[in-house]
């Protein structure tokens, strides 16, 4: 893997096939503890984690043939604690079309950083019911954690500058460093 270096330019951390086997990894480490995918759900956060969700999910689907693990995607920007400090994203709906209450929740984001969306996810989930429990799993926790928040299950831990911007698509995940002007 790459340094992150003050001023370089931005670099390649999980190519097209690394993010596919961690998405088959993370699909295969649900399923084992859990001990199967009875009373399991899938909720991507919009919007960054709900094509991964719908990924996880099929391959789930996959694997466990007998049953189909529901998937959803939670809009969390209502539900943020900072959200006079971050602009509101229109267009990323909710749509959870079950009932959650008595389910292990798999939320699924792409970036796991200072863990704040993650506590606004667990907050807007019990507008769809009363989980049994919730599970995390994210493609790349960078760190930096303000909030008491681990994730269950990850595709890659990538140590960051707290100013690099990481972007996540199924291309791969690319990492652009923090410039000697931020820091």
């Amino acid at each position: 893997m790459a340094e992150s270096v003050v001023g370089a330019s931005s670099y390649e951390a999980m190519t097209r096939a690394d993010v596919k086997r961690a998405i088959v990894r993370i699909a295969h480490e649900i399923i084992e503890r859990n001990h199967g995918v009875e009373g399991l759900a899938i909720v991507g956060l919009q919007r960054g984690g709900t094509w991964i969700a719908k990924e996880i999910a099929d391959q789930i689907n996959e694997i466990e043939k007998t049953v189909t693990v529901p998937f959803g995607a939670l809009d969390v920007s209502l539900h943020r604690d900072d959200i006079g400090i971050r602009p509101v994203s229109l267009g990323a709906i909710s749509d959870i079309p079950f009932d959650l209450s008595g389910s292990t929740v798999v939320l699924v984001d792409d970036v796991l950083f200072t863990g704040r969306t993650v506590r606004a996810a667990m907050e807007g989930l019990n507008n769809y019911g009363r989980p049994r429990a919730v599970q995390l799993a994210v493609l790349v926790d960078r760190g930096h954690r303000e909030l008491p928040i681990r994730p269950d299950f990850v595709g890659k831990n990538l140590p960051t500058h707290h100013g690099d911007e990481v972007a996540v698509t199924s291309d791969g995940v690319t990492v652009t460093p923090v410039s000697e002007a931020s820091r």
